[in-house]
């Protein structure tokens, strides 16, 4: 019974760690500029 097709059961874990950076008081540019330095590679 899912009412909304986007909320997935479990997050994926990189979506998870982001999240958990963010409430720990990492700055929202902060976690910007490390996920497009991650994504470049």
């Amino acid at each position: 019974m899912k009412n909304n097709p986007n909320n997935t059961p479990n997050l994926q874990p990189g979506k998870a760690g982001w999240i958990f950076l963010w409430l720990i008081g990492v700055p929202i540019p902060v976690l910007l500029i490390l996920f497009l330095a991650r994504g470049c590679h």
